[in-house]
């Protein structure tokens, strides 16, 4: 027996031996051990990196979703500053004109009111919500359907009135 050998001898209970002292154990070498050890954070890291990524994709989502949210509250704010010389009643619609000096200035009068020709031009109709956001004209069928199908879901799920058993 070599001094390695012996060096290598475990002298206590053969339940505290960090190695197998059984000649029915598997046998291992220092270099198994490294390299299980190496697979195992090789996968870690493969594994970390996807989840790390997914929330790398959640970030850049939020941030889109967030641009979005301050465009249309921008939009939003543009419309609720334009001048009105008249009560807003949520459930209308209106139009948007420009002035020629650039002011931009809400009138209950659609192009085909001015029977086509309108004093300013037009920048577009918009209807004023009951939470007083403002819905494009050429959104209102569009907003309509998703109610329509809102309605449908509370009163499938019993929310709402018709389904009384």
């Amino acid at each position: 027996m070599s001094d390695d050998d012996k060096a290598l001898l475990h002298r206590g209970d053969a339940r505290s031996s960090p190695y197998p002292l059984s000649r029915l154990a598997p046998a291992f070498q220092a270099q198994d051990l490294a390299e299980e050890i190496a697979r195992a954070e090789a996968i870690l890291s493969a594994r970390t990196g996807a989840k790390l990524r997914v929330i790398a994709d959640q970030i850049q989502a939020l941030q889109a979703e967030a641009r979005k949210v301050l465009d249309q509250a921008r939009e939003e704010q543009a419309l609720t500053q334009a001048e009105c010389a008249f009560k807003r009643i949520p459930g209308k619609v209106y139009h948007l004109y420009r002035k020629a000096t650039g002011g931009s200035y809400f009138s209950m009068l659609s192009p085909a009111d001015w029977r086509g020709a309108p004093p300013h031009e037009l920048l577009g109709s918009f209807r004023l919500e009951a939470d007083y956001s403002w819905t494009p004209a050429e959104q209102l069928e569009q907003h309509h359907d998703r109610g329509a199908l809102v309605d449908e879901l509370l009163r499938i799920g019993g929310l709402r009135g018709g389904d009384h058993d």
